[in-house]
């Protein structure tokens, strides 16, 4: 069994339309988001935050009664405000975050295991729809992921720490790199270590998207942000001071996470 009946897909440009039908990702493509999401039982919107209240707007007119939308942006109250103003009655609301992904974006970005064993995160607001919640849920176990429902803010306190606080040290460090003079800033380049590899993979994800993400959970993001700038300021006083006890205590106190991240099978 198939996830759908038929998929129609509406993006912008033409180039993402053709990659979609080449890879047999859609049955139909069209740049108008209505003429997409006309008669469908459930849509998706995954363009970028910024983008949600446009393409809610354009779409609402050609929801039918009972139909399902929800999403995959990593910022769920931003979600809501953005999209729940222009649905019509009957129409559900269920939005959601899918834990998965890489660096790269677009259709050609894409593979069958991108899913497979990853968290989805549903928020949807309370007095949802039970049936389209569990329709949405379904959607997503059948694409390989778990399922767990979130209150939305909770979400994006989460999110702000295990997602976009590191997302924004990636920016930063990239970025000071950038500044370095010419010899040292080829020197870093060419003698990256794992770690610095690795800040310049995430860093390389949409600049749009990530633009959108900070300014949409502002408040949760500059929350966490104000804590890890005083732990960050601790560190440099145990560096200053040459505090390895206190420096080993951290360290090993860290490593206990990584290994819940992998016991947890998600690294």
């Amino acid at each position: 069994d198939g996830l759908a009946g038929e998929i129609a897909v509406a993006a912008r440009r033409q180039e993402t339309l053709d990659s979609a039908l080449r890879l047999d990702l859609a049955d139909q493509v069209t740049t108008d988001p209505a003429e997409a999401a006309r008669d469908a039982d459930i849509v998706v919107i995954c363009t970028p935050l910024g983008a949600y209240a446009a393409v809610a707007e354009a779409i609402a007119p050609a929801l039918k009664p009972g139909a399902i939308v929800t999403d995959v942006g990593s910022v769920k109250r931003a979600a809501i405000e953005a999209i729940k103003p222009h649905l019509p009655a009957g129409v559900h609301l269920v939005p959601g975050h899918p834990l998965a992904g890489t660096e790269h974006s677009g259709p050609e970005s894409g593979f069958a295991e991108l899913f497979e064993g990853r968290w989805h995160l549903l928020t949807p607001e309370a007095g949802t729809d039970a049936a389209a919640v569990a329709k949405v849920t379904d959607l997503w176990q059948r694409a390989g992921s778990k399922v767990e429902v979130m209150d939305p803010a909770h979400h994006d306190q989460v999110l702000a720490i295990t997602s976009h606080l590191p997302h924004l040290i990636a920016y930063t460090i990239v970025d000071t790199a950038t500044q370095l003079s010419t010899d040292l800033q080829k020197e870093v380049i060419e003698y990256s270590a794992t770690g610095f590899r690795d800040f310049t993979r995430i860093a390389a994800s949409d600049p749009v998207m990530w633009r959108d993400i900070f300014l949409t959970n502002r408040e949760a993001v500059l929350e966490i942000l104000g804590r890890f700038t005083e732990d960050l300021t601790a560190m440099q006083r145990m560096i200053r001071k040459g505090d390895g006890d206190g420096l080993e205590e951290v360290f090993t106190r860290t490593r206990a996470v990584r290994r819940s991240v992998i016991d947890a099978k998600q690294a």
